[in-house]
This record gives structure tokens, C-alpha cells and sequence, in this order.
């Protein structure tokens, strides 16, 4: 039997991190995205390790966050923050290896979830809120998608990014999101956020439930006009004698 082909590693593609002063320390930003490779493996109990040290190379904060399952073939945006005592000088991203499993459905059986009218507002704090609309492609109802936002300047430059929750989102709907980005470097020029919205969990059964349930189709309005006599698709060319 021909032994099964060796999965690919996550990659970090890209990430940022930026330090702001608070009441009681600092706040450490930061915003990352993993691809996954594998276009027949979810990507589970993925943990990004977030630590910053000061001048003198100590460590000053250190977080594990938990992320959500990677799709087959696709990517996690993911954002957080934590808080420091002392100011960190450097800020490093890592994350521990995945927990590979086979998906239980052909890739393209996990559509998307659609997010929509998409708004960047700069606020004069140096913040930037995104609102915009989530849907759901799948029959059943996603009980809670996780909305990410990376914010971006004119040339594409990743700045930050921040997320939020939207609970209960039924077939046909399009709630309503609204999410801050803040910790943005004092000269940054925000112009636009690319939105994600994904199922909210470790592993990747959320989305197998959904994707096992089935997509909504695609066209719902019976055709006004007539078939075709003929089907022009399967018309076969006959050889021109003289």
C-alpha cells in the first residue's frame, strides 16, 4: 500500500505586535495569520505562544493563546493582547505544532462564511472601528462565529487587528458586527480591514456539523423561461463529407 503523504507544517505568514502605554503598564498588541497547506487536514488545538522582553533580554510577558481550528487548504487570522508590567522592546510569535485530522467532507464542502458591506472608520484616538454583516452559508445555524479583523495601510502593510463574537447566526440572516482595533502605532494610516468570520472552537467539529448539514443552495428562484429543446451542451459535431 502506498504510504500517506506527509502533512505540512502550519506557517506563520504573517504577524505584528506593537507595545502602548496604560494606567497600570504597558498593553502588548498583536495580529497574526497561519496557513495550512494541507488541503485534506483540519489544522486542531493549535496554541500561539506570545513573549516579549525588555532591554536587558528579560522576560516581561508571556501568553499561550489558544487558537481555532485551521481549515483545509486556508488560513487563521488571529489577534490579542496582554498586559505587561514592565515595557517589552521585542515581541516574538510561536506556536505549537497542530493535531492533524482528516476532514470529514471534500474541501470545497466548507464554504466560507460571507461577510459584507464592510466599513473602516479611523477614530481620533488612533482606534479604528469595522463594522460590517456576517452570513451563513449552511442549512443549519451557527451558534457562535468568531470575527477577525486585520487592518491594513494603502500599500497592504498589516498594522493590527482585533475580534468579536456574533451568537446564533440562522440561515438567510445577516447580523450585525461591530469591532474596535485599537493599540495601533501612533503613526499609522489605517485605509482598509479585511474581514474573516469562521466557526469558534479547537477542533474543527462546528464546522463538519455545519458543512455535514449542508449549504443552502446557491439559486432558490425556480427559472421563468422555458428548457431548451435541444441541450446545446451535448450536441456532438458529425464529420462534413462532400
Amino acid at each position: 500500500m502506498p504510504s500517506e503523504p506527509k502533512l505540512k507544517p502550519l506557517t506563520l505568514k504573517e504577524q505584528v505586535s506593537h507595545v502602548t502605554k496604560s494606567s497600570d503598564g504597558y498593553v502588548v498588541n498583536w495580529a497574526g495569520v497561519l496557513a495550512n497547506d494541507n488541503p485534506w487536514h483540519f489544522g486542531e488545538h493549535v496554541v500561539a505562544t506570545i513573549v516579549g522582553r525588555d532591554a536587558g533580554g528579560h522576560e516581561v510577558v508571556r501568553m499561550d493563546q489558544p487558537l481555532d481550528a485551521v481549515p483545509p487548504g486556508g488560513e487563521l487570522a488571529f489577534t490579542g493582547h496582554a498586559n505587561a508590567e514592565h515595557k517589552p522592546v521585542k515581541v516574538s510569535i510561536e506556536y505549537r505544532p497542530a493535531q492533524w485530522r482528516t476532514a470529514a467532507r471534500v474541501p470545497s464542502a466548507f464554504r466560507p462564511f460571507p461577510v459584507t458591506r464592510v466599513q473602516t472608520l479611523p477614530q481620533k484616538d488612533g482606534s479604528v472601528v469595522v463594522t460590517g454583516y456576517v452570513g451563513n452559508p449552511y442549512r443549519l445555524p451557527a451558534g457562535s462565529l468568531v470575527v477577525n479583523a486585520l487592518v491594513r495601510d494603502r500599500d497592504g502593510k498589516l498594522l493590527g487587528g482585533g475580534s468579536t463574537f456574533v451568537d446564533d447566526v440562522k440561515p438567510g440572516r445577516t447580523p450585525r458586527f461591530v469591532l474596535t482595533v485599537e493599540g495601533l502605532p501612533a503613526k499609522a494610516k489605517p485605509t482598509d480591514a479585511e474581514v474573516t468570520a469562521r466557526t469558534w472552537g479547537s477542533t474543527a467539529r462546528p464546522y463538519e456539523e455545519l458543512a455535514l448539514g449542508g449549504a443552502v443552495p446557491l439559486h432558490t428562484i425556480k427559472p421563468s423561461m422555458p428548457p431548451f429543446a435541444v441541450d446545446r451542451g451535448s450536441s456532438a459535431l458529425t464529420e462534413h463529407k462532400e
